[in-house]
């Protein structure tokens, strides 16, 4: 099943839009620049080190017969062929630029838990245990591993990543490649991935010239006449906002009952809209109920992929839009799909604007209690596309 980024992108395509590709040249001298998504999360961890928040915890399940030495080289190949695996974000003179090490293989820790007592939640502690660990992100590695033993047919694969370095798509990158690599050298054959047409680093740049163009102007007036005039969130809570946002909460998971999903689908279909707007309009007039406004704003993640070059590429390619759902004169809900559906398809027109980018332009003051533009994330998803630290969920209140 398509997910709700690769949907956007075909739906685009469909229209006669294609992805802008770069020119093949070759990668600029002198120092590689954080891409924009890499720069918030660099000043968040000066502004707050040794944090967690941005964790990226990987378990992954491994049953049956084991093969840990072409499960070690098909890591090393993993990081080797990925030069975003072993990059470090190192600053000079206050700027940080990328760094690129030289493949030298991960370091996986080796943990046998065969004669625990309950090791199936042990193997479950340590990987949280693992996930509170700070990176250094300028020493690095920004991702580790550990293989947990569990049995003979039963392992754990632990590994956790820094933000930084990667995303929800990056997720599914790396445990398909990981598959392909594994099996091949469990069966004595070479990798059967071909090689990437670009890296990471390629993408920093790109983004940077981008931001020089007219195309970057002209987005950057779009959000800005979009934003204009927005409004906060005032989410009514049961105790006071504290002065510096904290990513402390919680998550409640519950089911869909198949017959309310078949309906969501049928409406969906009738509002010549995907799930994700139906649901997003519903999450919206929520808001609204609850807080009495009528502008309600809201954050969602989109995978930010638009060249070719870069769905294959393991990354911090995520960013954030940001929309506006207009609940005034009291519409009907097939009115607010349709408002809701309009706003998101522009939205995703100027989807490459960097999300920080649009914040420097519209609050050159922050508010270090509130998220910027927006208090509530929502988001959808079906498979790779979105992504995001520990913290972030399929939907709720950000502050």
């Amino acid at each position: 099943m398509l997910s709700e980024a690769r949907r956007e992108l075909l739906q685009r395509r469909l229209r006669g839009e294609q992805g802008s590709r770069p020119e093949h040249r070759p990668r600029p001298e002198g120092p590689i620049p954080l891409s924009f998504a890499q720069q918030r999360l660099w000043f968040l961890d000066q502004l707050e080190p040794g944090s967690t928040d941005y964790n990226v915890p990987m378990p992954m399940r491994l049953t049956g017969a084991l093969d840990p030495v072409a499960l070690r080289r098909a890591l090393d190949a993993l990081v080797e062929r990925h030069e975003v695996l072993r990059t470090r974000l190192v600053a000079v003179d206050g700027v940080a630029h990328q760094v690129i090490d030289p493949p030298a293989g991960l370091a996986l820790v080796e943990v046998d838990l065969t004669g625990a007592g309950d090791r199936r939640a042990e193997a479950k502690r340590l990987v949280a245990a693992d996930a509170d660990v700070p990176f250094d992100l300028a020493a690095g590695p920004l991702i580790r591993g550990s293989l947990i033993r569990l049995g003979p047919d039963e392992h754990v694969l632990g590994l956790c990543m820094h933000h930084v370095v990667s995303d929800e798509w990056s997720a599914a990158i790396l445990n398909r490649e990981l598959v392909a690599l594994y099996e091949a050298f469990r069966r004595g054959e070479p990798s059967p991935l071909g090689p990437l047409s670009a890296q990471y680093a390629d993408f920093s740049f790109w983004q940077h010239e981008w931001m020089n163009g007219e195309k970057a102007a002209a987005a950057l007036a779009y959000w800005r006449e979009q934003l204009a005039g927005l409004q906060v969130l005032e989410l009514p809570a049961d105790h006071p906002r504290p002065r510096v946002r904290s990513a402390a909460g919680d998550t409640v998971a519950f089911d869909v009952p198949p017959a309310a999903s078949a309906r969501l689908r049928q409406l969906a279909h009738d509002a010549d809209a995907t799930v994700f707007i139906v649901l997003l309009a519903a999450f919206a007039v929520a808001l609204g109920d609850f807080t009495g406004q009528d502008d309600v704003v809201i954050g969602t993640p989109v995978a930010n992929r638009g060249r070719a070059e870069t769905e294959g590429l393991i990354g911090l390619f995520l960013n954030t839009l940001v929309l506006r759902a207009d609940l005034s004169g009291d519409p009907a809900f097939t009115d607010v799909v349709g408002r809701v559906r309009k706003v998101a398809l522009d939205a995703y027109d100027h989807q490459d604007m960097p999300f920080e980018r649009i914040v420097d332009e519209l609050l050159p003051e922050r508010d270090r209690s509130r998220t910027p533009l927006f208090q509530v994330l929502f988001n959808y998803g079906q498979g790779a596309g979105a992504g995001g630290g520990r913290g972030n969920g399929r939907g709720g209140a950000t502050g």
